[in-house]
Order: C-alpha cells, then sequence, then structure tokens
C-alpha cells in the first residue's frame, strides 16, 4: 500500500505563497483547496486498500482534534495544515494509533524541536514569508525503536492469530465457485478449491486471518470483478467464462489489499512479500550465469502537460504538445538554456497549475481541466510563461505526478551541447603534456629506442629516415616530437 503521506509531500503543499504563511492555524478554505498534500499518480489500473471501518478514532498529536483510524489521511493532512507537522513512511508504522499517542505523550514533556528535523519552506524569500516544517522520521533513533517495536508486536499478534487458526476445528465456509459447504479446518475448504477449482491462494499455514480474506474474495466475485486482472463484467456466467479461458483463478499479486492476510508481509519492516522473497532466492541467483537472452523492455509511456496523451518517446510528445497545444518544450529549453533541472522544475511547476486548474499565462481559475485546456488553446496561454523566477524555485523539484515518466525523458543540456560540438568538428584539445620531459625518461620505448647520437643530426633525406618511410614505425607524442623509431625489417 502506498505510503499516505511522504516528506516529499509536505513540500508539495505550500505551493503558493497563501500556503507559506506563518502561523500553523490561519488557513482558509480556498488555501486548502490549492494545498496538495498526499501523493498524486498519472491514470493507470486502478488499485488500493480501504482501512477497515469501526477501529477506534486517533487523536491529533498537538491539539484535542479526533479522527476514525478510516481516515487516517485526514489526520494527516490536519497535522500539516495546522502544526506543520510531517511524519515520514507512514506506511511502515504497524500500528499507527499507538505510534500518536505514544509520539502526543512525548510532545506534552519536551518541545517539537528535540525531536523534529526542521524543513525551512521559501529559505530565498524575505525572512516573513518563511515558514518553517517538522519532519518526524526513524533518523531518530527513538523513532526507529518505536517503529520497531511496534513491529515486533504486530508479528507476534499475527503468529498468535495464525496458530489460532491452524488449530481451530470450528471453521465453516462456503466454496466460491460451487457454493459446497466445509466444516472443520479452514485447510479443508482452501485445498478443496485448490483441487476442485485450480484456484489456489497459497498454502493454509501462511495465511493469516482467513476468513476476512475469504469475505474480501467474495465481495468481488459478488460484484462480478474478477479476482486477478480486477475487470468487471456484465453477469456471472460472463465472469466465469472469462475466469476459466483467462486462467484467472488466482488473486492478482499486485494488489497491495491482499497484503495484511499473508505472514511474510509482517516479517521485517518495511518489506514486503516481493523483497522478502527476493532475498530468499539471491543466492540461488548468484551461482546462475547471466542470461539475458528473455530480456523484453517495455516502453515507458509520458502524458502531455495539458491533456491526457501518450507517447513513448520524448520526441513523439514534443511534436503532439506543439501541434495541439502550441507549447514547443524544445524551443523553450533552447532559448532560456535550461539545464536539466531548471527543466525538472518547469515541468513539475506545469503540472502543479494544471492539476490546481489554473492557467499559469492569466492566473485564471478553472472548475475542470477540460474548461482550462479549451482556455489556453483559445487564448494561446500554454507558451505565455511567468517569469523564471516563478517557477525555478526549490519547491518545484519535488514531482506533483510520482509516477510522471517525463522527467524521466528530459536530456541534460550539458550533453547536447558536447554531442553537438562533435558534430560540429571542433578540435578536441588533448591531455595534458606538460611533463612531457619526464615522459619520455621513464617510457618503457627508451629500451627500443635507436642511440640520440645515431638519430641526432639527420638529415631529412637520411636513410634512417627513409627506413622509418618504408617498413618502420615512429613514436610520436600529442605534441608532434618524435621520441624514436623502430625498423621492423631487423
Amino acid at each position: 500500500m502506498a505510503a499516505p503521506l511522504t516528506p516529499g509531500a509536505a513540500t508539495r503543499g505550500e505551493e503558493d505563497e497563501d500556503c507559506n504563511r506563518p502561523g500553523a492555524g490561519a488557513v482558509s478554505n480556498e488555501d486548502r483547496k490549492d494545498c496538495i498534500l498526499e501523493p498524486l499518480s498519472l491514470p493507470e489500473r486502478p488499485g488500493g486498500s480501504p482501512t477497515p471501518a469501526g477501529s477506534p478514532a486517533v487523536p491529533c498529536a498537538f491539539c484535542e482534534e479526533r479522527f476514525p483510524a478510516a481516515e487516517q489521511d485526514q489526520l494527516l493532512k490536519h497535522m500539516v495544515i495546522e502544526h506543520k507537522m510531517v511524519i515520514a513512511d507512514v506506511k511502515l508504522v504497524a500500528d499507527f494509533r499507538r505510534y500518536i499517542l505514544y509520539w502526543r505523550k512525548r510532545f506534552s514533556e519536551q518541545p517539537i524541536m528535540d525531536f523534529c528535523s526542521v524543513i525551512r519552506i521559501n529559505s530565498t524569500a524575505p525572512l516573513e514569508e518563511q515558514d518553517n516544517y517538522f519532519l518526524l522520521c526513524d533518523v531518530l533513533p527513538e523513532d526507529r525503536v518505536l517503529r520497531e517495536e511496534l513491529q515486533k508486536q504486530k508479528l507476534r499478534g499475527i503468529l498468535e492469530q495464525q496458530q489460532r487458526e491452524r488449530g481451530d476445528d470450528s471453521f465453516r465456509g462456503v466454496c466460491m465457485f460451487c457454493n459446497e459447504e466445509f466444516l472443520g479446518n479452514r485447510s479443508v475448504l482452501l485445498n478443496h478449491m485448490s483441487r476442485e477449482h485450480a484456484f489456489n491462494i497459497g498454502l493454509p499455514d501462511n495465511i493469516v486471518n482467513c476468513s476476512e480474506f475469504l469475505r474480501t474474495l467474495q465481495e468481488k466475485l459478488d460484484n462480478l470483478q474478477c479476482l486477478y486482472c480486477e475487470k468487471t463484467f456484465r453477469d456471472r456466467n460472463a465472469l466465469r467464462d472469462h475466469m476459466r479461458k483467462r486462467r484467472h483463478r488466482r488473486v492478482n499479486p499486485k494488489n497491495r489489499e491482499y497484503d495484511r492476510f499473508y505472514v511474510i508481509n509482517y516479517l521485517e519492516l518495511g518489506k514486503s512479500w516481493e523483497e522478502v522473497q527476493s532475498e530468499d532466492d539471491r543466492e540461488l541467483l548468484d551461482h546462475q550465469e547471466e542470461d539475458w537472452s528473455d530480456w523484453e523492455e517495455h516502453p515507458v509511456s509520458a502524458v502531455c502537460l495539458f491533456c491526457e496523451k501518450q507517447a513513448e518517446t520524448i520526441e513523439k510528445l514534443c511534436v503532439h504538445m506543439k501541434d495541439t497545444h502550441e507549447f514547443d518544450l524544445l524551443e523553450i529549453k533552447s532559448e532560456l538554456g535550461l539545464n536539466f533541472y531548471q527543466q525538472v522544475k518547469l515541468v513539475n511547476f506545469i503540472r502543479r497549475q494544471v492539476h490546481q486548474g489554473r492557467c499559469y499565462g492569466c492566473h485564471a481559475r478553472f472548475p475542470s481541466r477540460a474548461d482550462l485546456r479549451a482556455h489556453m488553446e483559445a487564448a494561446r496561454h500554454a507558451a505565455l510563461l511567468p517569469d523564471l523566477a516563478t517557477w525555478d524555485q526549490p519547491e518545484y523539484y519535488f514531482p506533483t505526478y510520482e509516477n510522471d515518466s517525463l522527467l524521466c525523458t528530459l536530456s541534460d543540456s550539458d550533453s547536447d551541447l558536447q554531442a553537438q560540438e562533435q558534430k560540429g568538428s571542433v578540435p578536441v584539445i588533448s591531455e595534458d603534456t606538460s611533463g612531457l620531459q619526464a615522459l619520455r625518461q621513464s617510457s618503457v620505448l627508451n629500451q627500443l629506442l635507436l642511440p640520440e647520437g645515431a638519430a641526432a643530426g639527420q638529415a631529412p633525406g637520411s636513410p634512417l629516415r627513409r627506413r622509418a618511410g618504408r617498413g618502420s614505425a615512429g613514436v610520436t607524442t600529442s605534441k608532434g616530437a618524435v621520441l624514436g623509431e623502430i625498423d621492423f625489417k631487423k
């Protein structure tokens, strides 16, 4: 599961001057709308895992506000906006409520500065416009120990639950495919579905909270959703034929919703089953011969800055943006002399403005992206970039969308310049030869050279020179000095 909030998200959340005012309390509704306080992703296959309902409320670490456990994201946003506090790697916290309660107590005992790193926003702006945010992460030894202890307690509880389920003979369940009812141990039902219906969710001993797992799968089937590709069908017969013909009688391994039902995901702090399994197989792979014959490179599509158009190369995408939106990224890069990092900040700036429905040419706001796109195309504002100082800011080092492939395709201006210089036949400067005399004396070629007296004073047309032209090789430095000649006929 993706972390609800990351350190980068806090910086993304303060992109406007309205959001950068000092103080933790006075934030208007308009400011809240402009702030981006959670990771964004460009459109792709839907996924995710909801937080179970019915859990006790979680209090804020600083005030009396309380939020349901299912609204963990709202609590994190509240602490960022109201208290300028960011928790790093929330996904690695095994028990979020106990984690918050612990730090709530510690913050009441000591100042927050004793525990958190300070992130200064708008450090180049005037002092009254600067602001400080606080980052709580496992760099602090106390936080690291707390996270590890919560993980150990979580693992102990999971292993105890698994042991109870393994020895429970009062289990009662119904097969999802033939509606046959099974009584006794859970392994009877799981083995039946594996043997009779080729549906395998893993060994019974590797699964925990089995009843909840089966209910989750049954709900998806009741909603006519394939368990593997997660497509929805019009009726149950179409779903059954699809899963049978496509051999989709297994769960989607990339859906993190299922991770909580497998013991392997609780073994190590911050490691999923894929990472643990890859470590187990690493020794075997080290002894195998590297074979890249089956390597298949899948092209990564980049998304247009203004619409949903995707292209496999930046050249195609630039042509699309130039023809459709009159925005020439390559020309802007050339005219402004943008280096790689400035290109990154420009892309992130435009992404953020479009995400917020704001035209950066006239600062007008629009309720939807379609209205914004229509306005920018009609007014030709796509190419009307603001001053360099507006978007060439440190806050735009952070991507607006975490999976923005366009950032990976940007080229470095320095490397482009070197390529152009080589194409223009620019002379190449040789390496430093200031120590040429020392090089002569220490060279192993001295053993093969003729004595200096034999070569000294020879006229250009002498036999030695003629032999060098016919059958010998001269050793010449980068400055053109002849160190000596070797006659290959001897």
